[in-house]
């Protein structure tokens, strides 16, 4: 397995030498530059062509979305890895339409960090639960009450299906889902499999978006 290229990107710059220690401690991640900004770090593309961009959202001179929807444009092949707060959820919705492949909260466990920069660099995403549950509500909010309800399942979903879609759009991960629908992971993941075939959708926010926007759920 080739070591994966990591760009970190923070206006701190004891943010930014906190992330590269934290990645010593994994042989498989190489840190190849630290910029602190974006336009930084739309020059480090352009150089170090990173695998992964590790991006902070509120910078000086250009921020990590308006980065990300330049870096995605020029190079798709680079994910993106943003990187936010409670109080900047906003920007993380922005960050979805330009096509980041992670949210992570800055107070993420090293251990989960580097768990999901592999998890992304093999084609995944990974957002943080706290972000999900967050960017769920805010969806449900947003949504006229008159909708909800009246769409109730238009795809041919089973009835344990729908009950898999509800978990989904909670947020919660398949563990969870398998705890309380008891339920083994095997068995969850089938049923998400058939969820995303019946949807024609392959990502777990985009599945838990249409069931809200629709009113599935």
């Amino acid at each position: 397995m080739n070591r994966i290229k990591l760009l970190i990107v923070d206006d701190q710059e004891i943010i930014r030498e906190g992330l590269q220690d934290t990645f010593l401690l994994d042989d498989d991640i190489d840190v190849i530059g630290l910029a602190e900004n974006g336009e930084k770090a739309i020059q480090y593309c352009e150089k170090l062509k990173p695998d992964i961009v590790l991006m902070d959202v509120r910078m000086p001179v250009l921020d990590g979305v308006e980065a990300t929807k330049i870096i995605k444009l020029k190079w798709p092949q680079i994910k993106i890895v943003i990187l936010t707060t409670f109080q900047e959820i906003k920007y993380v919705k922005e960050a979805l339409k330009v096509g980041a492949e992670g949210y992570l909260l800055k107070a993420i466990d090293p251990i989960d960090l580097i768990a999901g920069m592999k998890l992304i660099s093999r084609g995944g995403t990974f957002i943080s639960k706290e972000i999900a549950y967050l960017l769920i509500e805010q969806m449900s909010s947003e949504i006229p009450k008159k909708i909800v309800g009246e769409n109730q399942n238009n795809y041919g979903l089973t009835e344990r299906e729908m009950e898999i879609l509800s978990c989904l759009a909670e947020g919660l991960n398949n563990t969870e889902i398998s705890a309380r629908l008891f339920l083994s992971l095997g068995t969850v993941k089938n049923y998400i499999s058939n969820i995303y075939a019946k949807l024609d959708l392959h990502d777990r926010l985009k599945v838990a978006r249409k069931a809200i926007d629709e009113g599935m759920v």
